[in-house]
């Protein structure tokens, strides 16, 4: 059934089928990402409780691992409650209005995510190429510029996604044989010439992920050559242990990313439950690690949560 607008004409509603080719298996597979999902809202959730209670933390590091937990915290719910109703209740009906805002979401807060990712590296870089300066240029107030910078560009980029799909008319067609809705699946729901919508969508991943990682990568040669420069083994190692983390994250969340993105446009070979399931780890495994590589690797965190769950000091 089509309702009619004043340029187009949309669905009521969209089918999300889960994962097409394991129907069978949908209901236990539910159970591991479930885990995954709840062990990145109880991580992220401490993350931030740990970091808004100890004003020892309230450091450029900490304030953008704040904005990533919150990140990790929209993009992982903007997805997975949706997804465990479908493979466990068949919730397959999803309103039209509800799965644009969706798509919203899951690229608007990606692109937050690779981000903060970025700022966290000129984070490290200033740290360590410039320590007597760390303090004075990245103030609060420069943390709360980048964060709204970032923010801003995710509003501005993603925003058009949605805007030229809703003034496009709908096929017949009303199922998405995924879990979940997002810009290409839609997509290829639409009766029109969508050229111009593909063309965008690669030029906003290109630019984003291109500039970010650009970024990245200049400030972690930047930081090599300084490090390297170092008088002593040990300073090398204090140094490449503050980053370490962060390197952790940055792989955690491009790798997969990257491996979806490519496959969605080019893999026509890759089997598509294989797809379906990269494309959900890709949502939910970053936002599970992160707070688990800064918990393992950050002893002022790791230290909060001793104490919390021990009730001493560790």
């Amino acid at each position: 059934m089509l309702a009619s607008g004043n340029h187009s004409s949309y669905p009521v509603s969209f089918i999300l089928l889960g994962i097409p080719g394991l129907e069978n298996s949908q209901f236990w597979i539910a159970f591991p990402l479930c885990a995954m999902y709840v062990v990145a809202i109880i991580g992220n959730t401490t993350v931030l409780h740990i970091i808004r209670i100890d004003h020892t933390l309230h450091e450029p590091m900490y304030l953008f691992l704040a904005m990533l937990a919150i990140t990790d915290l929209v993009l992982s719910s903007s997805t997975q409650p949706k997804m465990l109703a479908i493979l466990w209740f068949h919730a397959h009906e999803t309103e039209y209005h509800a799965c644009l805002i969706q798509v919203f979401f899951i690229h608007a807060f990606s692109s937050v995510e690779s981000g903060v990712l970025m700022a966290m590296a000129l984070d490290r870089y200033v740290a360590i190429c410039f320590p007597l300066r760390h303090s004075s240029v990245l103030t609060p107030a420069v943390v709360g510029k980048l964060g709204a910078a970032v923010m801003m560009r995710a509003l501005l980029l993603v925003s058009p996604f949605c805007i030229m799909v809703s003034r496009m008319p709908f096929c017949p067609n009303q199922i998405i044989p995924q879990p979940y809705c997002e810009h290409m699946a839609v997509l290829k729901l639409v009766c029109a010439d969508t050229r111009v919508n593909r063309a965008y969508g690669l030029f906003v991943a290109f630019s984003v992920v291109g500039f970010d990682m650009s970024v990245i990568s200049v400030s972690y040669v930047m930081i090599l050559r300084t490090v390297l420069g170092l008088p002593s083994g040990q300073a090398q190692l204090k140094a490449f242990g503050t980053c370490a983390s962060h390197i952790c994250v940055i792989l955690a969340f491009y790798i997969p990313a990257l491996f979806t993105f490519l496959t969605h446009r080019f893999g026509h070979h890759v089997p598509g439950a294989v797809h379906i399931m990269f494309a959900n780890l890709y949502l939910l495994v970053p936002p599970m690690l992160n707070p688990i590589i800064y918990g393992v690797r950050t002893k002022q965190i790791k230290d909060r949560v001793i104490q919390g769950c021990c009730g001493k000091d560790p």
